[in-house]
């Protein structure tokens, strides 16, 4: 067995550097030897390689000699290296070489015991030396820490950057902060959504517990929306993304998420588990949050401590007073606004997430407000029916003050509803799909909920009384008090005149409504035509001239021409 790995280079000592000498050999020999076949090779040539590569004269005619019997490269001599099944041992023991090397020792010292021929056993600097040659940086990182330990040696691709909502992020982050909720600590975990183009957090959703469906849809309802006030957390971020990029996490895999982003034509990408690396984007939200918000809180638990044993902080009690949860909530929504509007990001080439936003002419698609309300909601596909008890769910019936009055009782209808909040829903028509309106519990109605359902009920009362009046009134006449045996007089009757009044306003009226004030008149009739004297312009009547005596009346040259014309 050979101790350590050598070079035959084909010259003595080691001169400049190896790495450049053993690139330059192949080459440079392989150019001499088709000189020499040529019968063009000449000194020159040998001093000029030998000059260029950094090895000697004498080097470059032996590197020739090798050449011409067949060996180009370097000799390689045998060494010990690692095999599969000393790879294995190695794994075994937890990349420990010395308790390998002893096994291995045991194992020739038992075969010679026996009789039988042992395999030699290199030194242990040898298999420490070996393990460095043919087991790189991340392979024997794994061997002490395991996968964890060797993906620190990985060397990731990146994306390239596209348009903004050509494609989001989502995640959960659990907040190493201990926050107080009705006098008991409590983790909080966090669920928002990233846009990769521009780093812009379009929404996100707080739980003092391990998130499921509701926060997730809380979330995305929020991000699919647009808020055009600058004052809001959010501002004008939003609309309808391209893709999602998610984990496969049980909950954002759910039929309910699923089903919500299917109704908007929104994929969903789903990565392998445990490849953070996938989701870089809302990984280094997640990371930028611990670093510049989650660390300055009061009850972090990651932070340095003077205790020697990992699990120490157990038994840490740390006396600092614990934030509200609902002080932590305003806390991480002013964060989140802050790394919108105000944080600088180098790779947006020094601008904030909403200056990157605002700047990109890439049209957004926003989403109708009933639509998002609808379809952020959970539904179990079932059809059920309004009857007097309101609507029955989960064996419990849920009423609405829309329903008095405001629906049919045997309408079909369809409940939407948020995951693990049973004592409201959300009433849907099957038939045309119009929110109807929420419904809460019947036997857990709220002192107001009671009095709205009153009011309701007294409304409809009030409205049926008016219009029952208003019937009586036109349909029953009315007649005036008498003190003698004589028909009543009728109230509220016309007299003759007032009666032929109305008739003429109306008749009026109507002729009104047939006017054309802008109808432009005809034009006077010509004057050769025979029109009615109605029509006639009026003419000034000509004085009679005096009659010849012996002339008729039919010698007048006008009654002449009017017996040539009839």
């Amino acid at each position: 067995m050979v101790g350590a790995e050598r070079f035959d280079d084909g010259g003595g000592g080691v001169q400049g550097s190896v790495v450049p000498r053993l690139l330059g050999r192949e080459q440079a020999t392989s150019r001499l030897l088709a000189l020499d076949e040529r019968g063009e090779l000449t000194t020159a040539h040998v001093r000029l390689v030998a000059s260029s590569v950094g090895v000697s004269l004498r080097t470059v005619w032996r590197w020739l000699d090798a050449a011409r019997q067949g060996r180009v490269g370097r000799l390689e001599r045998d060494r010990f290296r690692i095999t599969p099944e000393l790879h294995a041992r190695l794994a075994a023991w937890c990349g420990n070489a010395a308790a390998v090397h002893r096994e291995l020792v045991a194992e020739a010292a038992a075969a010679r015991a026996k009789g039988h021929q042992a395999q030699a056993v290199p030194s242990l600097a040898t298999l420490h030396r070996a393990i460095r040659l043919d087991l790189n940086a991340g392979q024997r990182a794994a061997l002490a820490g395991g996968e964890r330990a060797r993906r620190r040696h990985d060397v990731h691709l990146r994306r390239p950057r596209q348009w903004r909502n050509a494609c989001w992020e989502a995640d959960h982050k659990h907040v190493p902060v201990e926050v107080l909720l009705d006098g008991e600590l409590v983790f909080p975990w966090v669920t928002w959504f990233i846009d990769c183009a521009t780093g812009a957090v379009p929404g996100a959703a707080i739980t003092p517990h391990q998130p499921s469906r509701d926060a997730i849809l809380a979330a995305l309802r929020i991000a699919l929306s647009r808020d055009e006030e600058p004052t809001g957390p959010y501002g004008p971020l939003g609309g309808l993304p391209s893709l999602l990029r998610i984990d496969r996490g049980a909950d954002f895999l759910s039929r309910t998420v699923t089903e919500a982003l299917g109704h908007f034509a929104v994929p969903v990408q789903d990565l392998p588990p445990y490849r953070p690396d996938l989701k870089g984007t809302v990984e280094n939200l997640n990371r930028c949050a611990e670093q510049m918000l989650f660390v300055s809180l009061p009850r972090y638990t990651h932070a340095p401590s003077t205790a020697l044993r990992p699990s120490a902080r157990s038994g840490f009690v740390d006396d600092t007073d614990p934030l509200p949860f609902t002080e932590f909530v305003r806390l991480l929504l002013q964060w989140v606004s802050w790394w919108n509007t105000e944080h600088i990001s180098q790779a947006l080439d020094g601008r904030t997430p909403l200056e990157a936003w605002r700047t990109d002419p890439t049209p957004v698609q926003d989403v109708d407000p009933g639509l998002l309300y609808r379809y952020t909601l959970a539904d179990d596909g079932r059809m059920r029916t309004l009857t007097t008890s309101g609507v029955r769910w989960n064996s419990r019936y849920y009423v609405g003050e829309w329903m008095h009055g405001g629906a049919d009782l045997g309408t079909k209808v369809h409940i939407r509803y948020i995951p693990h909040h049973d004592h409201e829903i959300e009433v849907f028509d099957a038939a045309s799909g119009k929110h109807l309106g929420p419904a809460h519990l019947a036997d857990a109605a709220t002192v107001e909920q009671r009095r709205a359902h009153r009011r309701r009920k007294e409304a409809e009362k009030r409205r049926l009384a008016r219009a029952l009046a208003a019937a009586s009134r036109h349909t029953r006449a009315k007649y005036a008090a008498v003190t003698e045996a004589r028909h009543p007089e009728q109230l509220g009757a016309l007299t003759a005149a007032e009666a032929a009044d109305e008739a003429a306003r109306t008749r009026l009226g109507d002729a009104a409504q047939w006017a054309l004030p802008d109808l432009i008149p005809p034009a006077a009739p010509p004057d050769h035509w025979r029109t009615p004297a109605s029509l006639s312009p009026p003419q000034d009547t000509p004085t009679p001239a005096a009659v010849p005596d012996g002339a008729g009346p039919l010698d007048t040259p006008d009654e002449t021409e009017g017996d040539e014309n009839r």
